[in-house]
């Protein structure tokens, strides 16, 4: 019987420059997923991709570069998501989803305890304010001031639970299995009560 051959890095290919990039992130944010930004290092990208490590560079710069599109993609892509689906029930899911699952929550503390690149943030900057205009939209005659301050209370919330959930949950003895859906349906509940102005 024959021995299988050594499997090693995947092969390199030549990919047209929109299509490396969307391949790099994509294993960036697999590896963001699975292990946090201390995860996230060009070597291991570029050896998952099958690329070299200064393929990586020529598309991003640096790591920090790589760190700043991955964050840039996945707050573009939660904005376009949150504005398609802002009064329904999977909002507060899709924003759980991008913060805790994805770790993103855990690339933005990181960013924020770094003191990271002002050009970090400049991409959604204005994603809450955009998010209460389309609110404030739909509901004339209510305060924008209620919405927006609504709205960060909310963002907090769910920064707060992404990056601290189970920890806060065994503090007040809450059962860990139920503790995340549980909480996103007070917050929606509460969501729709701030913002319904009752």
């Amino acid at each position: 019987m024959a021995t299988p051959p050594a499997l090693g890095p995947p092969t390199r290919r030549r990919r047209r420059a929109p299509e490396a990039r969307r391949v790099i992130l994509d294993a960036a944010q697999k590896r963001l997923t699975e292990g946090g930004p201390e995860a996230v290092r060009l070597q291991d990208v570029a050896r998952d991709v099958g690329i070299s490590h200064p393929a990586v560079l020529h598309h991003f710069g640096s790591r920090e570069g790589l760190l700043q599109a991955l964050e840039q993609r996945a707050m573009a892509n939660l904005q376009a998501d949150l504005l398609a689906a802002r009064n329904s029930d999977h909002a507060l899911e899709r924003v759980a989803t991008t913060l805790g699952e994805q770790g993103h929550a855990r690339l933005l503390a990181w960013w924020a305890l770094r003191g990271g690149p002002e050009a970090a943030s400049e991409p959604h900057e204005h994603m809450l304010s955009e998010l209460a205009d389309a609110l404030a939209a739909e509901e004339p005659g209510g305060s924008r001031e209620d919405i927006e301050f609504s709205i960060r209370l909310i963002a907090a919330a769910m920064l707060g639970e992404a990056l601290l959930g189970p920890t806060l949950s065994r503090s007040a003895g809450l059962p860990q299995d139920e503790a995340s859906p549980r909480f996103r349906r007070r917050l929606a509940a509460l969501a729709t009560t701030l913002m319904s102005g009752r």
